[in-house]
């Protein structure tokens, strides 16, 4: 009987994002909840067809999610993962390769009318440029849809008063360590309410709503009491933010 060789640890943040085995997908509920403020944003399609943009589209599941409730409108997916991108194709009409660098996405200034940025900025090591290159692709008005897991959800309150590593947040790119969970997703940076709020209308946006969404990853029994905290944006698991471009 052979063995399967052990995982090569990645050398950089490239060769990490390259790894099949690191997650792209994020949960239903979240996308549901954040094509919603789309949709509702945007209005139908019979008063013109818009294009959206899904920026870190992963393997494409949030998109195809979002898709009925934006029917009508032209939905394009972006990654930089060439992998990533082989699995977006088989959900989506357009995914194309793209850079959160200056110019680095393949877009025209102002010709989109609004960008998907599902749980993205937090794995970003400049995340100011990665916003100053959406507000170029971003028509004036045009909506920014951003989501991105709260650092002080409410049972990120409660770890770190017993002295426990947060969720969502990781201190190496090969292993957890110092607290619960499995899966190493390669998050460089977490925001909370208050920042996150802060962060964008630095980066040249206005602020219309920010909620909350629940997390597919905690415990069947808890779920109850996360759905509860999203009534409460600051305590959420997941924040999403809806933002225009001034």
């Amino acid at each position: 009987m052979t063995t399967a060789p052990p995982r090569r640890p990645p050398h950089g943040l490239r060769d990490f994002y390259e790894d099949p085995a690191v997650p792209v997908a994020s949960g239903t509920p979240r996308s549901l909840r954040q094509a919603r403020m789309l949709a509702a944003a945007l209005g139908p399609a019979t008063a013109g067809p818009r294009t959206v943009v899904d920026i870190g589209c992963g393997d494409g599941t949030a998109a195809a999610t979002a898709a009925p409730l934006l029917a009508g409108h032209h939905l394009v997916g972006v990654d930089w993962s060439q992998d990533a991108l082989r699995r977006a194709r088989t959900r989506l009409p357009y995914a194309v390769r793209g850079e959160l660098t200056d110019g680095g996405l393949p877009f025209a200034a102002e010709s989109a009318d609004a960008v998907l940025f599902s749980e993205v900025v937090e794995h970003l090591v400049d995340p100011d440029a990665a916003l100053d290159e959406i507000r170029r692709i971003l028509r004036p008005g045009g909506h920014l849809m951003l989501s991105t897991p709260n650092l002080a959800a409410w049972y990120n309150r409660a770890l770190l008063l017993a002295g426990v590593q947060p969720v969502f947040s990781e201190v190496s790119l090969r292993a957890i360590h110092g607290r619960p969970g499995s899966e190493v997703v390669g998050h460089l940076r977490l925001y909370t309410a208050r920042a996150l709020r802060e962060f964008v209308t630095a980066s040249g946006f206005e602020v219309v709503a920010l909620r909350g969404a629940p997390f597919h990853g905690v415990p069947r029994p808890l779920r109850p009491l996360d759905r509860l905290a999203c009534r409460a944006p600051s305590m959420a698991s997941i924040l999403l933010l809806h933002a225009r471009r001034t």
